[in-house]
């Protein structure tokens, strides 16, 4: 299965529209679409339509899409250059607007490269214990994902004193037997807001405002590291970032977010 397989995302004949069921296996325990998801079918729809690989993509979220809805994807082509094709996808349930995205798209040729983020020395992912969450949710997107925490609290260490503020953990879609690509990473990249807990040393989290997703390297990977930090909360919102390495120790995308912190419901 690919990427935009496991999204359930489908194409609307030769339009530049596009069609996802909010199934339950992309959705959260709250019964609402998965923000990575919702980032990783525009990425899928852009990239299918520009017919060129992503270079970076912003989401704004604007409202939720419940279980059992239908987001609507329609595509934008603003600048088509011969390098670099610049565009938007507007994400709707009926006439509702959910999702924008603004994106880039290419490849050019420079003679120079170069890594300078190392990815940290970690221990294989079957040598670290599956993440722990507060509420059992089956057949939600946290079944669809397995995440392993490398470094992290478990929720009876979160007594409310402030960690460093980073998290890191490996992240897998068992469903993918293709690689990673850069839909999958979208999905992947929307776990700042778990991290905000794990910084305040409470059960809490918080809800996407935006992620944005810069494209490095794609690799061949069955699992993806995810070394993630809070840089700050403050008047109810959390900032922070990710990279994301390849088992090789590739960076292949870094992303960044600001969500609504807010407390969840241990009962």
């Amino acid at each position: 299965m690919d990427s935009r397989s496991f999204l359930g995302l489908n194409r609307v004949g030769d339009t530049l529209s596009f069609e996802m069921p909010v199934d339950l296996r992309i959705s959260t325990g709250g019964s609402f679409l998965f923000g990575g998801a919702g980032l990783g079918a525009c990425i899928s729809a852009l990239e299918t339509v520009s017919k060129r690989n992503l270079v970076w993509a912003t989401a704004q979220y604007l409202s939720f899409a419940k279980t059992n809805e239908v987001v609507k994807i329609d595509v934008t082509l603003v600048v088509n250059g011969p390098q670099i094709t610049q565009g938007r996808a507007v994400a709707r349930v009926g006439d509702r607007e959910i999702l924008t995205v603004n994106a880039a798209f290419g490849d050019r040729n420079f003679e120079a490269s170069g890594q300078f983020i190392k990815m940290p020395e970690v221990p294989a992912p079957e040598n670290v214990p599956p993440r722990q969450h507060l509420h059992d949710s089956p057949g939600t997107i946290h079944d669809s994902l397995q995440q392993r925490v490398v470094k992290g609290r478990a929720m009876s260490q979160l007594d409310g004193s402030l960690s460093d503020g980073n998290v890191v953990m490996w992240a897998h879609i068992p469903a993918l037997i293709e690689d990673v690509d850069a839909t999958a990473l979208g999905i992947l990249g929307d776990f700042v807001p778990m991290a905000i807990g794990q910084a305040l040393g409470l059960a809490a989290g918080g809800n996407s405002l935006d992620n944005t997703i810069r494209i490095v390297k794609l690799v061949p990977t069955k699992w993806v590291l995810l070394d993630i930090y809070i840089d700050a909360i403050e008047r109810g919102f959390g900032h922070g970032r990710v990279n994301m390495f390849a088992q090789d120790g590739t960076l292949m995308a870094t992303a960044s977010q600001s969500c609504k912190a807010r407390k969840w419901n241990t009962k």
